[in-house]
């Protein structure tokens, strides 16, 4: 690993919530720890080099079409500021349930409170529950299952109670 990859690494770790990285490759081994409560994540990687990483660029927005602006402007906006927006505190993959399966761990209508499991974000293979920080009725989920999320984006809409 380069030192640029190391910097990457550090950054990701401080803003994905997990708490401890180790990472060996042949003769090299690297440990990053922050200073919140302990989740541990092992990974295996191959022994062959790492590839480049390749971005795609982001897509180009083109200009909509006359009648395309007029219909949403035609339709009342609905009065989100009164709503609690639950983000994610980490990159991964967003589950409402912990498999298939089992039930969601919230739909639309249900009450939560601090403390209380509303999803998991999969991150380098570790599963992540994440907790309510509020309390209040679920008004909408603005993500898909099994989409991948960003730091920062919004899960749910919660009216407080």
């Amino acid at each position: 690993m380069d030192i640029k990859q190391i910097q990457d690494l550090i950054r990701f770790v401080s803003k994905s919530g997990v708490n401890e990285v180790s990472i060996e490759q042949n003769d090299f081994k690297i440990t990053i720890k922050t200073n919140q409560a302990p989740t541990y994540v092992t990974a295996n990687l191959p022994a062959a080099e790492s590839a480049p990483v390749y971005v795609a660029p982001a897509p180009v927005a083109t200009a909509p079409s006359a009648a395309a602006v007029e219909a949403p402007a035609a339709a009342p906006a609905a009065d989100t500021s009164k709503f609690i927006t639950v983000r994610s505190p980490m990159i991964g993959t967003f589950y409402r349930s912990s498999s298939p399966e089992k039930p969601m761990f919230v739909n639309v209508g249900d009450e939560i409170k601090p403390g209380s499991v509303i999803c998991i974000i999969e991150a380098m293979k570790l599963f992540n529950e994440i907790e309510s920080e509020v309390s209040g009725r679920v008004v909408k989920v603005l993500v898909d299952n099994a989409s991948p999320v960003e730091y920062d984006q919004p899960l749910f809409l919660v009216e407080p109670v």
